[in-house]
């Protein structure tokens, strides 16, 4: 660990955001309590939180793990030095390096005041240098609690729903002709080149992950962020797949933290005329209040649309 007269710079970087949230102290406080809440919104605009462990008590730890887009794991190691219900944290934290050792320590001071219809959060960080790369990831520091604090509040409005766990239920099947023949739409569906040329990533979606292992046993997996910051993402296992005929598939989607649903789907193709008959059919559970109002359906015609605009091509 590098010594005293190795820092960088001692306490001379300071940051401050503040926000306020349409929801209690006590919610907002709590959103700090657990790891299950902290894993919900504890990262800026792309990340997950894979792993967290927080002891919610005065020398209790505070360490999480961010997981950028392309993979790579960033822990931030701390523990609590207050913890005033619910109106303050004190938490000092630490960045380390690959190799273990730190690049910056943030001594991290959180105030909870009631006002302007709820909640106002103020996060005030004094951070203290080891290693000259830090300075590129302070100076980041305050756009990353911006996108941070704005998670924040995405999960608190999922707090304000009832607590009670419900399930909708909703069918549907599609039908749709192509001009080409089967084995062109069957790789349309299972070439994973080829589906990315129209599965996700338009309507100002940015893909930040995909992959696809399209056979009996198989997953696939896309996540994409919308320009509204939220980042969903579809998690499906093929269990049937018949070349030039069939996939049968199970899917789950999220966004954010928050799984919104999960699916069985079943597409066909049929030989009609010189060209292809596929049929989608699809049953989704959706979850928690998730209200899809048909959405779903929608959704799929517009893919099929993007389908029949990559086979012309």
């Amino acid at each position: 660990m590098a010594m005293a007269n190795d820092t960088v710079a001692t306490r001379q970087h300071q940051l401050k955001v503040s926000r306020v949230f349409p929801a209690s102290r006590e919610q907002v406080f709590a959103a700090w309590s657990s790891a299950e809440h902290v894993k919900h919104w504890f990262c800026p605009q792309g990340f997950t939180v894979p792993h967290a462990t927080v002891e919610f008590h005065p020398g209790g730890a505070f360490d999480v793990c961010m997981r950028a887009p392309d993979g790579q794991e960033h822990w931030t190691r701390g523990h609590f030095l207050e913890v005033v219900p619910p109106a303050r944290l004190v938490i000092d934290m630490t960045v380390p390096g690959a190799d273990g050792e730190p690049l910056f320590s943030a001594h991290t001071t959180v105030v909870f005041t009631s006002g302007c219809g709820g909640t106002h959060m103020e996060v005030e960080q004094a951070y203290t240098l080891f290693h000259p790369l830090a300075e590129q990831m302070v100076k980041g520091a305050q756009m990353g609690w911006e996108q941070t604090l704005d998670r924040l509040g995405r999960a608190l409005e999922y707090t304000q729903q009832p607590a009670a766990h419900s399930v909708v239920h909703g069918s549907f099947r599609i039908e749709r002709h192509f001009d080409v023949p089967r084995e062109r739409v069957w790789s349309a569906f299972t070439d994973q080149e080829a589906k990315a040329r129209w599965f996700g990533g338009g309507n100002g979606q940015t893909i930040l992950a995909r992959t696809a292992d399209i056979r009996p046993g198989g997953r696939e997996h896309v996540q994409g962020r919308w320009g509204s910051g939220t980042v969903s993402t579809f998690d499906a296992v093929y269990f049937d797949v018949v070349p030039n005929e069939r996939l049968v598939y199970s899917y789950e989607m999220h966004l954010d933290q928050r799984k919104i649903s999960v699916s069985l789907a079943t597409l066909e193709l049929k030989q009609d005329g010189a060209g292809t008959l596929v049929v989608m059919s699809e049953h989704g559970a959706f979850l928690d209040g998730y209200d899809d109002a048909g959405s779903r359906e929608r959704g799929t015609n517009l893919l099929l649309d993007a389908v029949g605009q990559y086979l012309k091509g």
